[in-house]
């Protein structure tokens, strides 16, 4: 295939990260310790500009490579996602990698080269561009998972995840290729023209479609291939672990729904069905699981585990819609993890900086009485904690509300009942936390007190992100309309 510079161009993001990677990568060894922050500096001057670029494509769709790249508004809003969370994390990590000690110049190279593998997977309309995006965000993700390298948990989530990860890329490239098999292309068109009026009874269809589904939902962390989540979410860098928590989640929830819409959209009645089948039982092993948890970090997993069970509720909504209605049901998904990232964030920012004896102060205990020593960082995190809880006037409560509203269009009233109760019994476990910094007295053992390390870096984080969770919880329209006109893109 000939490269033509109107593909050059389509990708240009791309290549601008790719690039700013190899040189972060370059100049790291020639950097000198004190001078490290010039890196980062870098990665953000190219999140800027590939927001620039990605933004001013929004309206203009266009394909690339022989259609194997698609930049249109589905691609543009997700890309658009991405680089808002990168640059947080690349902000939390300035001062956070320093307090642990653990400020390596490459980790800033590896974020970009996973933010890379991110937008490939967003973009690609076809199955092998996609698993070769997906591989190139998982194995950065598994390097930065074992950052840490003097802490046995860090190594240990980092081996976890890279054998659970290598497992799943298996069985997502064993479905691929059935698939191939079946409608033989790996291009999302083709193979939507191929399967078009096959029966819900075709084996080698069905098989194939099973298998890239349990390989998406290994990286969605999905019940039951959710294993590797609360050991990886804990004993990975808070920086990171945020990073996974949102970026992750993104780039695989927009993998998964193009695949899932666009190229299987024929075979929708299996899908949808199964898609329900696994968003119960997401609801209901992540917000049960999540009540008996004493570290904040494996709170947080399952309670991620719990928001991917509300997300499918829209895919499985989407599903039991007719094609033409399909795309208020998919805006709710993009809607709610757009929603979630900002509260996510901002609570695995304040766990980050929470400090004790020198090490990060992750367990509930370590939150005793942070409304006397922090208040304004103990009202910062109850807001996250009720906007996660899907508490009203917050950005939470939005984006269950039209996930709710999706699963009822779709006839599914009875699945928002219950995920209504679900969000109901999470409220326990957020608020808790509440009680725990607002009605326990704090830890008087000086050598153990936690303490609050803040930073400019840091306040930038947290206005981001409790400016998202609050604006948008009273004023959603302006982020509602992007949804809705990014997901009128996917057919």
């Amino acid at each position: 295939m000939m490269l033509s510079a109107h593909d050059l161009f389509a990708i240009l993001p791309e290549l601008l990260v790719i690039f700013a990677a190899c040189a972060v990568l370059a100049l790291d060894p020639i950097t000198p310790a004190a001078k490290k922050d010039g890196l980062a500096w870098l990665s953000l001057g190219t999140m800027a500009v590939c927001m620039g670029l990605t933004a001013a494509r929004f309206g203009s769709p266009t394909t690339a490579f022989g259609g194997l790249v698609a930049i249109d508004n589905y691609s543009c809003f997700w890309k658009l996602l991405l680089y808002f969370v990168t640059g947080l994390t690349i902000l939390l990590s300035l001062p956070y990698l320093k307090e642990e000690r653990i400020y390596f110049g490459e980790y800033y190279g590896f974020i970009l080269l996973a933010l890379s593998g991110m937008m490939v997977m967003v973009s690609g309309t076809d199955l092998l561009t996609i698993y070769l995006g997906t591989e190139l965000m998982s194995i950065s993700l598994y390097i930065m998972a074992g950052l840490k390298r003097a802490e046995a948990k860090s190594l240990e989530a980092s081996t976890k995840y890279f054998v659970l990860g290598a497992f799943s890329s298996g069985i997502l490239l064993y479905g691929i290729s059935l698939l191939y098999g079946s409608a033989g292309s790996t291009q999302l068109p083709a193979i939507a023209a191929a399967i078009a009026g096959r029966g819900p009874n075709d084996s080698l269809l069905l098989i194939a479609t099973i298998l890239i589904a349990v390989g998406f939902s290994f990286k969605l962390a999905v019940v039951p291939f959710h294993m590797w989540t609360p050991d990886v979410y804990q004993g990975a860098p808070t920086s990171v672990t945020a990073f996974m928590a949102v970026a992750s989640k993104a780039a695989s929830f927009g993998a998964f729904m193009r695949v899932f819409v666009e190229g299987l959209g024929g075979v929708r009645a299996n899908w949808s069905a199964m898609f329900l089948l696994l968003c119960i039982g997401t609801l209901i092993l992540g917000n049960i699981v999540a009540l008996v948890q004493t570290n904040v970090k494996r709170m947080l997993a399952y309670s991620s585990i719990a928001h991917a069970g509300y997300a499918l509720i829209g895919v499985a909504a989407a599903g039991r819609l007719a094609p033409t209605e399909a795309a208020s049901a998919i805006s709710s998904v993009m809607l709610y993890i757009a929603l979630y990232a900002f509260m996510t964030f901002g609570a695995f920012a304040i766990i980050a900086l929470l400090r004790k004896g020198g090490l990060e102060g992750d367990e509930i205990e370590d939150f005793s009485g942070l409304a006397k020593r922090h208040p304004f960082a103990a009202l910062l995190m109850l807001v996250f904690m009720v906007s996660l809880a899907g508490i009203p006037p917050t950005a939470g409560f939005i984006g269950k509300f039209y996930v709710f509203m999706a699963a009822v269009q779709a006839g599914l009233t009875w699945l928002a009942v219950l995920a209504l109760v679900f969000a109901a019994i999470s409220a326990y476990f957020y608020l808790r936390l509440v009680m725990v910094m607002y009605m326990r007295e704090p830890d008087t053992v000086t050598a153990l007190s936690p303490r609050f390390v803040s930073s400019p870096a840091l306040s930038i984080v947290l206005a981001c992100a409790i400016a998202g969770v609050v604006f948008f919880g009273l004023y959603p329209d302006p982020i509602v309309n992007l949804a809705t006109q990014a997901a009128l893109t996917l057919k």
